[in-house]
């Protein structure tokens, strides 16, 4: 593993927009999932050599020395541009010791992750909710293991990770999907979205968070079209993609319209949440506003 220096681990976010969040934490720099389709590639969050998982050197100390220097206390995101369980999480358990002082210091937190991993922490998410926010966020884009093997080629397999929806539900934990993205021409069709739904229900899900498109920039936009090139030779998908989009960053499905109301309608059905405010309001719910607190 190599380290990185990191002056600050534990910051404050732009906007609470996304999921209610007040801070933002990345442990690790870089992801060895594998996924064609992520956005953390593109040129212009300079992160190179992407695919290399980096750690922050003394990540835990940093991160005891940000909380402590808090006024209020927060919700803390975590897994926006690195998943906190990647492959090398499993021994060195920075992100779970990073849970246990988030704990210690009664802060709240929002995990979004593919692994199946999140489950081993499930202890300290018990704990953190006693007197916190929290809600963990599983990404799952099809509900079919093959496809994923392509697509995503180093997570948790897709059954996996419904598998790890449930298991935080039945310890009361509030969980629910990422459907994002739904990649144009691949995932976009009825019976995925609708398989994705049903299986949410049975495994106990409390909210899915839809995007019926992907975006493409920079150089993430080359890897993304070679990947499909590779992938899936006979299906013409680069091609279609250049017709269809160009080199527009918001690529969003044709069948965006259709899906949109099939997937209100079984998720109305289901009583699973799907707007934003909604989901934050539900998961915050019991928790007094954010109180000023004030650490030695």
């Amino acid at each position: 593993m190599e380290y990185i220096k990191a002056k600050s681990i534990v910051t404050r976010t732009k906007s609470t927009a996304w999921f209610g969040a007040q801070y933002n934490m990345n442990i690790y720099k870089g992801c060895c999932h594998g996924c064609i389709y992520c956005d953390s590639r593109s040129q212009c969050y300079r992160i190179e050599n992407f695919d290399n998982v980096r750690a922050k050197e003394d990540a835990l100390k940093i991160i005891r020395d940000d909380l402590r220097k808090k006024v209020k206390t927060g919700v803390i995101s975590t897994g926006a541009m690195s998943d906190p369980y990647n492959k090398f999480e499993k021994h060195l358990c920075l992100t779970r010791h990073a849970l246990e002082l988030i704990d210690a210091y009664e802060f709240g937190i929002a995990i979004a992750t593919k692994s199946s991993l999140i489950t081993r922490d499930i202890d300290i998410l018990k704990d953190i909710q006693k007197h916190s926010p929290v809600i963990c966020k599983i990404t799952i884009t099809t509900y079919d293991d093959e496809l994923c093997k392509k697509i995503e080629p180093n997570v948790s397999l897709s059954s996996e990770r419904f598998k790890a929806i449930e298991q935080l539900s039945k310890a009361g934990i509030f969980s629910g999907i990422l459907l994002m993205p739904v990649l144009p021409f691949i995932e976009d069709n009825q019976e995925n979205i609708l398989n994705i739904i049903n299986m949410a229900n049975k495994m106990g899900a409390r909210f899915i968070y839809p995007a019926f498109g992907m975006t493409l920039r920079q150089n993430q936009r080359e890897y993304y079209l070679n990947k499909l090139e590779k992938l899936f030779p006979q299906k013409d998908f680069k091609e279609k993609y250049i017709k269809t989009y160009g080199n527009a960053y918001q690529c969003t499905s044709k069948n965006a319209r259709k899906l949109w109301y099939i997937f209100k309608e079984q998720c109305d059905k289901y009583g699973i949440l799907y707007n934003m405010n909604d989901i934050i309001k539900a998961y915050k719910s019991g928790y007094q506003d954010i109180q000023l607190k004030f650490f030695d």
